[in-house]
C-alpha cells in the first residue's frame, strides 16, 4: 500500500531532522497514539478499526483507559489478524463478504507489522480535497509540513467547541495551503489560519478545501516542478485514480501571465488570492481522468458558456455581458486562463487587434444595400465560428472592407501559430474583447 511508503518515507525524514531511529510501530507507540487517539476527540478515522469501535469494559478496567484498550486491541489484530483494512490502511476487506472484497487476493504476500503500523501515519498525512478524494504527495517539504499541522489540528479540536473530529485529511488541505501562503509566519504559524467551519446535521465540520486551490498554492511553492500525486478514496468502496502528475511549472504560467500582461496596466486586480477563486470546470475525478493536471485541468467552470456554440462539447456561444463587478472579476479570470493557455503574447495582442477591427468594421457607415445590419451579422459570423475554415470563410467581407494586409496577416499568423485546440479559446478571447470594447466605445 502507498499509505505504508509514504509512512515510512515520513519516518526517514522524522529520524533524519531529529537524530532519532524510530521504527514505525515505536513513533506509533510514543508519538502518533497520544496525538491522535487519547483525547475522546480523534483526529483520524480508520473504518472497522479498534479505534472505531467501543472496547469491552474489562479491557478498559485492564488497560486503564478506554483508548490504552483500543491500543491494545490494535497491536492484538497487527500481531494475529491476517492484514486488512481494519489495521492496514488501504488494504482490502478481511474477506469476501466485505464491499472492498474485489482487492482480496490469493497470491500470498508477505506483509510485516511495521508496513501496517506505518499505513496509519501514511494515511495521516493525506491531502483531502473537495469530491472526497485525497492526495498522497512524496515531497520532503510537504510531508514535513503536513507532520507540523498536526498539532496544531490537536489544539484547534480542543479550543472549537461542537466541532466535528476524525478530518485530518480535510485539516491536512487547509493547513498545507495556508502553510504555504505568503502571509504564513513561522514563528506563529496559527496566524492568518481562518477557517469557516461549516454546519454539517447540527455539527460544524472543516470544510475541504478546492482541489484547485491545492494544486495552485503547490504551484506557487514550487513554480518549477512536477510532481507526482497518488490520489484514492477510503471508504465503504475503496476508489483508485492512481498516480497523476501534476505539471506545476505549467500551471505557475497563470501567475507569470498575470504579472507580465494584466497588472502592467492594472496593479489593483487579480491577486494570488483572486486567482484561488477559480471555480473549475472539471470535478477533481474527471480532472484525474484527462490523465495528468496541468492548465487544462484548470478551465473555468463557466467559460464555455461563452466559446463558440459547436467549437467544444457544451459551448454556449452566450455573448459576454458586463453589467457588474462579478462579471468584470470573472471576465478577468477567465482571460489570464486562456492568455497562460494560448501562451504567445503575440496571438494574445492578434486577439485584441481583430476584435477593434471588428468593432471599427461593425461602427463604419458605407453606402452599400445593406448598412450597418450586415456588417453586424458579418461579426456576428465571424466570432461564432466553430473552426478555423469556418472562420477563414467568415471574415472575407472583413478583409474586403478594411485594411485587408492587416487582417490577413492576422488570419495567417492565426493559422501558423495556433493549434486547432486552442483557436476555439482565440477566438472567445476576441469575443470577450470586442465585447469589452464594445461596451467601453
Amino acid at each position: 500500500m502507498y499509505t505504508s511508503y509514504i509512512g515510512k518515507k515520513f519516518l526517514n525524514i522524522y529520524n533524519n531532522r531529529n537524530k532519532t531511529e524510530f521504527a514505525a510501530e515505536q513513533f506509533f507507540d510514543e508519538v502518533f497514539f497520544g496525538l491522535f487517539f487519547t483525547d475522546e476527540s480523534h483526529l483520524m478515522h480508520v473504518g472497522n478499526s479498534p479505534f472505531f469501535q467501543k472496547p469491552k469494559e474489562a479491557d478498559v478496567q485492564t488497560h486503564g483507559s478506554k483508548s490504552l484498550a483500543q491500543l491494545a486491541n490494535l497491536k492484538s489484530n497487527i500481531q494475529n489478524d491476517v492484514p486488512n483494512m481494519s489495521i492496514f490502511v488501504g488494504a482490502s476487506a478481511k474477506d469476501i463478504g466485505g464491499t472492498t472484497s474485489g482487492q482480496v487476493s490469493s497470491i500470498a504476500v508477505d506483509i510485516d507489522s511495521d508496513e501496517m503500523y506505518a499505513s496509519w501515519i501514511g494515511e495521516a498525512l493525506a491531502i483531502g480535497v473537495n469530491g472526497g478524494f485525497v492526495m498522497l504527495i512524496d515531497n520532503e517539504n510537504i510531508l514535513w509540513n503536513l507532520f507540523k499541522g498536526w498539532e496544531v489540528y490537536r489544539k484547534y479540536l480542543s479550543n472549537t467547541p461542537n466541532i466535528k473530529d476524525k478530518q485530518i485529511e480535510t485539516w491536512n488541505g487547509q493547513w498545507l495551503c495556508h502553510t504555504f501562503s505568503k502571509r504564513f509566519n513561522e514563528n506563529r504559524p496559527e496566524d492568518g489560519l481562518d477557517i469557516e467551519a461549516e454546519n454539517v446535521q447540527g455539527k460544524l465540520a472543516i470544510p475541504t478545501i478546492k482541489w484547485t486551490t491545492v494544486v495552485l498554492t503547490l504551484s506557487r511553492k514550487f513554480p518549477n516542478s512536477q510532481m507526482t500525486a497518488y490520489t484514492y478514496n477510503l471508504s465503504q468502496m475503496n476508489t483508485t485514480l492512481g498516480f497523476i502528475n501534476l505539471y506545476l511549472k505549467e500551471i505557475h504560467e497563470l501567475y507569470e501571465m498575470r504579472d507580465q500582461l494584466i497588472l502592467e496596466s492594472d496593479k489593483t486586480i487579480l491577486s494570488d488570492l483572486d486567482i484561488a477563486k477559480f471555480e473549475p470546470f472539471y470535478y477533481f475525478k474527471d480532472a484525474c481522468a484527462l490523465g495528468t493536471i496541468g492548465l487544462k485541468a484548470l478551465e473555468p467552470a463557466k467559460l464555455r458558456e461563452f466559446m463558440p456554440k459547436g467549437s467544444v462539447q457544451f459551448a454556449q456561444g452566450k455573448e459576454y455581458k458586463f453589467k457588474d463587478d462579478e462579471s468584470y472579476f470573472n471576465y478577468k479570470l477567465f482571460k489570464i486562463w486562456i492568455y497562460a493557455m494560448l501562451n504567445k503574447t503575440e496571438i494574445i495582442q492578434l486577439a485584441d487587434q481583430l476584435a477593434l477591427i471588428l468593432l471599427k468594421y461593425e461602427h463604419a457607415q458605407k453606402e452599400d444595400n445593406r448598412g450597418k445590419t450586415g456588417k453586424s451579422s458579418d461579426v456576428k459570423n465571424i466570432i461564432e465560428s466553430r473552426f478555423f475554415k469556418e472562420f477563414v470563410e467568415n471574415i472575407k467581407p472583413v478583409i474586403n472592407e478594411e485594411n485587408s494586409s492587416e487582417v490577413e496577416k492576422i488570419v495567417q499568423k492565426s493559422y501558423l501559430e495556433i493549434t486547432t485546440d486552442n483557436f476555439p479559446l482565440f477566438l472567445t478571447l476576441v469575443r470577450f474583447q470586442y465585447q469589452i470594447h464594445k461596451t467601453n466605445s
